[in-house]
């Protein structure tokens, strides 16, 4: 699942906005190497969630889609979702971007005053051959 090449070029399924590199690289500061998991739920569930790496506990009801590097950041930030909402998203490319606001939960950003979100857009034609989606 993760980045794939073709014809000289690398596609990717995640990818960061710059606000999101910036707080990674302040959160991994404070916690150490960091992971998202991307759930299916309502609400809150339906955020990516970061946690310190191994402490969110996945399987094979999951999907790993890639691993995300940050400029300044040694250790790659996993990126999981579980399966049921890969389904539904598989088809799309995803930026994870920061917002203002407290989101819920256990996710690291929360006492930061902002909370990650995830857009997405569909995939071009190209990105979905590359990754064999069509």
């Amino acid at each position: 699942m993760n980045d794939t090449t073709s014809s000289d070029t690398t596609y990717s399924r995640v990818e960061l906005s710059e606000a999101a590199q910036d707080l990674l690289r302040r959160l991994t500061e404070r916690h150490g190497p960091l992971m998202f998991h991307q759930s299916g739920g309502c609400c809150d569930g339906s955020a990516p969630m970061c946690y310190p790496d191994g402490e969110f506990m996945t399987g094979d009801a999951d999907v790993h889609l890639q691993d995300l590097h940050v400029p300044g950041v040694d250790a790659p930030v996993g990126f999981w979702m579980s399966r049921a909402q890969y389904e539904y998203w598989k088809h799309t490319h995803l930026t994870i971007d920061v917002v203002k606001g407290r989101g819920s939960g256990f996710s690291v950003e929360a006492p930061e005053g902002v909370r990650f979100l995830t857009r997405s857009r569909l995939m071009t034609d190209e990105e979905l051959e590359a990754f064999g989606l069509v």
